[in-house]
């Protein structure tokens, strides 16, 4: 490998800054969801921690760019559209539809955008 291509597969685009803020952002959602959903004042805080620590421990042995476990292109989808749909799904249960459903567009376009990348 060359230092052109090198230095063409290691930039970061704005794609790449979009779909960061949105894997935060699923992180976050999974968090309130967890705080906001349950009742209880140990449940909810319990909650509040473990969900996005354990969507955090699925992106990372699964889906980052350093995962421990490699998949094949349609296992890490399988893991993102798990992770964002769960996201979105939260704020639905939560009863903000408009950003369940802004977020889970937002996410459906980036993981497009990173699947063609990936593949091409």
């Amino acid at each position: 490998m060359n230092s052109e291509t090198e230095t063409a597969a290691g930039r970061i685009g704005i794609a790449d800054v979009i779909r960061f803020v949105l894997e935060l952002f699923a992180f976050v959602s999974l968090g309130i969801w967890g705080f906001l959903a349950w009742p209880g004042p140990w449940l909810n805080i319990v909650l509040c921690v473990a969900t996005p620590l354990f969507a955090i421990l699925l992106w990372a042995l699964f889906r980052s760019p350093r995962a421990v476990v490699k998949l094949d292109a349609f296992g890490k989808a399988l893991i993102e559209i798990l992770i964002m749909g769960s996201a979105a799904l939260a704020w639905l249960t939560l009863g903000q539809p408009i950003i369940a459903v802004v977020f889970g567009l937002a996410a459906t376009i980036s993981g497009v955008i990173s699947g063609r990348r990936e593949l091409s």
